[in-house]
């Protein structure tokens, strides 16, 4: 099996399957006191947040655990707007976002916050020139939350322009970092953004675990944030419930396997990519077209579309060999809001797929891949 969905998920890298595999017996609580067993989960789990903080470039205490970046964002945008209930206030976002932002957006209607979202081009970039205007023309909204890299289409959105103009009206910023996480540099130190999620799977790491940052102020203070979970206070009292040590040392390894292997890994996929592009307009010419951008992306994300060929034909045809997909795992079910969001017709949507390449892919599995299809 060629597996080419890895903005749905990535495989276990074998180091971090390692570094975990102690803690499936070393089963200590690290929310208990004293005892060895309990001192060293805790340990375990005060170094992962060390190695997920150094790869984002943040504080350690400003990483919050939490079960994926899905809970994250809905843990960060209620926990904003709970102060905010029947106000009438606005929370920005864009058309292009994951499932989990829209549909906690759509959630916000329901208690009296209003909704402004912002268009994308063609590329799946923010249109700036709108953003501007829902900042300045309108009472400052309680959070934008724009996403870093788009998981369809792979467009990188200009996150540190967005920042600044929110920190210059003084508008909180949130954004899902989950698929630029182990494949562009982040150093959040150098940006004014006071939330951001991530996922542990999307760097092959554990599913089931990931992180909510949230940023402290100058005076080493964290914004106020209603809990989604309450229960024994852990993680700084915003995120209750008994740690997943196993999960959480394999984050931890990721995170540092990421980081030590960013510049090889980036140069890799992005060679990859070249050369499947450069394969599939050979060989197509006359049918594919890309909806993905060529510039300001992610590497690795390449959405596209075989004019005449349904897509979901297609992949099921290419099942027993090849993965890929339509789009998002997390709406898989529905026709790509994000394509939509770009201008794609329906049609074109469905004649649409997403290759999506990671370290452990080979130009050897593209080759093949490539003789499936002409196959």
């Amino acid at each position: 099996m060629i597996y080419f969905d890895n903005a749905a998920t990535t495989p276990l890298d074998p180091e971090v399957r390692e570094a975990m595999l102690p803690y499936l017996h070393e089963f200590g609580n690290p929310s208990s006191k004293y005892y060895p067993i309990a001192e060293r989960a805790k340990e375990a789990v005060q170094a992962a947040r060390n190695s997920v903080a150094e790869l984002l470039g943040c504080d350690a205490e400003e990483v919050i655990f939490t079960s994926g970046a899905t809970e994250s964002n809905n843990m960060i945008i209620k926990g904003v707007a709970d102060a905010f209930w029947g106000s009438g206030k606005n929370f920005v976002t864009s058309a292009a976002e994951h499932s989990s932002i829209l549909e906690v957006a759509n959630y916000l209607q329901t208690k009296g916050i209003r909704v402004e979202l912002v268009n994308v081009d063609a590329a799946g970039h923010v249109n700036m020139e709108q953003l501007r205007q829902l900042i300045t023309q309108n009472e400052p909204p309680l959070l934008i939350s724009i996403m870093w890299g788009n998981n369809e289409v792979g467009s990188l959105n200009d996150i540190a322009t967005i920042s600044s103009l929110s920190k210059q009206y003084n508008i909180p910023f949130h954004t899902d970092a989950t698929q630029v996480l182990g494949k562009v540099p982040v150093c959040l130190a150098d940006l004014p953004i006071q939330y951001v999620s991530i996922s542990s799977h999307k760097i092959h790491g554990p599913k089931g675990i990931g992180a909510a940052i949230i940023r402290k102020d100058e005076l080493g203070i964290r914004p106020r944030l209603s809990p989604l979970i309450h229960g024994g206070g852990q993680e700084f009292d915003l995120r209750s419930g008994t740690l997943n040590v196993p999960a959480i040392v394999g984050f931890g390894k990721a995170a540092e396997v990421a980081k030590r292997d960013l510049t090889i890994n980036q140069n890799h996929i992005a060679s990859l990519e070249s050369y499947l592009t450069a394969k599939l307009k050979e060989h197509f010419e006359s049918i594919v077209t890309f909806n993905s951008p060529s510039s300001n992306k992610l590497p690795g994300i390449v959405n596209v579309r075989f004019k005449g060929i349904h897509n979901e034909l297609l992949i099921k045809k290419l099942a027993p060999y090849v993965a890929v997909s339509s789009g998002s795992a997390c709406s898989s079910s529905k026709p790509s809001h994000v394509l939509s969001s770009i201008g794609c017709s329906l049609d074109e949507i469905r004649s649409s797929i997403r290759i999506s390449l990671s370290k452990f892919n080979t130009i050897e599995e593209i080759e093949k891949f490539i003789g499936i299809l002409r196959g």
